[in-house]
């Protein structure tokens, strides 16, 4: 296994992992793509990515899928706040075949003025489906209050302005695919001189490099949504550190302790001890130069008072330290979910971009593990002790009151 990485002369960072493996996948991102890139049409990344699809090179979009699909190749796509994502897996004899399709999507989509409104209609329906996820919803509007920067933007865009939409003004955002700060990362069995060969088609990707915006936040506030739900949902925000600070292993361990399974405080606090919730959890949240942990909770509007000042309080008393044995045990959880990981060529061709794109380098799994299995009971308190989660942003959705 090796890993190998290069930045080609249109400025695509090119990065392989070699592994004896009767696969290939790989991950490009696109940053200038990202919805944190829209201007004052908020869904315009979202409209063009789906539209791409529509045709490129000499085939429609009938044959364009037509043609991945003869090849095997499973595939997704998507817009995010940072950047666009396209990712894919197949055999390695389908190599050369997958990229030159990919290079067509990227750099001759035919954009077709009749399938505009179809396109349209997917995005608003999708928008329209956050009425259906509370949670989700809940989670989409306190990004909007925790952000002062577009790292609160909506992925999927505001509904006025997918409806105002033009073929023509969406058409000239194609200008922020640009290879500049792209990146496309590998995972599988191909050689690194194969691969350079077959991305070849990709050296006729021009286009130049685009600011990203530096994060801001805002002060933390209460965001209540008053409806009718069969739930109260409870979101929480606190800053955070991401994976260029020196304490990432600190923080990401001390998670693991309050929401890394059913042995977790939030678990055992929350819903075994007090019964007050169905499901309870955090995770991180974070964009490049910001790091972000977030917490949910669902549970009846009879409960959410009390699950709240619970859910608080247990993410507060982190500050108080984690215990050896409770250190133990999440670093046998993060492990095993790299070694996991590990296993998927599509998984690492992911994370390899990830890193690329946050670090600028990809972290060797042997490294990760080390860093993992270094950071002891000391660093990971005296992180906690610096660094307190208290003072959240809260959301609300469902049957509360104002004030709450």
């Amino acid at each position: 296994m090796g890993l190998r990485t290069a930045v080609l002369e249109n400025g695509l960072t090119l990065a392989l992992e070699e592994r004896d493996y009767p696969g290939v996948a790989f991950q490009l991102l696109v940053p200038g793509a990202g919805a944190v890139q829209d201007g004052p049409l908020q869904g315009a990344a979202t409209l063009l990515e789906a539209w791409l699809w529509k045709g490129a090179g000499e085939l429609d979009a009938r044959a364009f899928a037509q043609a991945l699909d003869r090849l095997g190749v499973r595939r997704q796509s998507g817009v995010g706040l940072e950047y666009a994502a396209f990712s894919a897996a197949f055999l390695p004899e389908a190599l050369e075949e997958v990229f030159r399709l990919y290079a067509d999507l990227l750099l001759r989509p035919w954009l077709p003025e009749e399938a505009f409104e179809a396109v349209r209609s997917v995005a608003l329906q999708e928008l329209a489906s956050l009425e259906d996820q509370p949670a989700r919803k809940l989670f989409s509007l306190l990004r909007r209050r925790v952000f002062l920067s577009p790292h609160g933007q909506e992925p999927l865009g505001r509904e006025e302005d997918l409806r105002r939409a033009t073929p023509e003004a969406v058409r000239r955002e194609r200008f922020r695919y640009t290879p500049q700060g792209a990146v496309l990362a590998v995972a599988g069995g191909v050689d690194w001189e194969r691969l350079a060969r077959a991305v070849e088609p990709f050296l006729a990707w021009r286009g130049e490099a685009l600011p990203y915006p530096e994060p801001r936040l805002s002060q933390p506030q209460t965001l209540v949504l008053s409806r009718p739900t069969a739930q109260v949902q409870i979101g929480l925000a606190y800053p955070d550190v991401g994976p260029e600070d020196e304490d990432f292993y600190a923080a990401r361990l001390a998670l693991e302790v309050l929401s890394g399974g059913m042995a977790s405080r939030l678990f055992t606090e929350v819903r075994e001890k007090r019964g007050l919730v169905y499901a309870v959890s955090a995770f991180p949240a974070g964009v490049k130069g910001q790091g972000l942990l977030m917490a949910y909770a669902g549970t009846t509007k009879e409960r959410y008072r009390t699950t709240l000042e619970v859910l608080k309080g247990e993410i507060a008393r982190l500050r108080e330290g984690v215990s050896e044995e409770e250190l133990d045990r999440a670093k046998v959880a993060l492990r095993t979910a790299l070694v996991m990981g590990d296993e998927s060529v599509r998984s690492r061709a992911g994370s390899m971009a990830r890193d690329l794109y946050v670090l600028g380098r990809v972290r060797p799994l042997a490294e990760v593990e080390e860093a993992i299995a270094g950071t002891g009971l000391e660093a990971v308190n005296a992180f906690l002790a610096r660094h307190p989660y208290e003072n959240p942003w809260v959301g609300l959705l469902g049957e509360v009151e104002n004030g709450s």
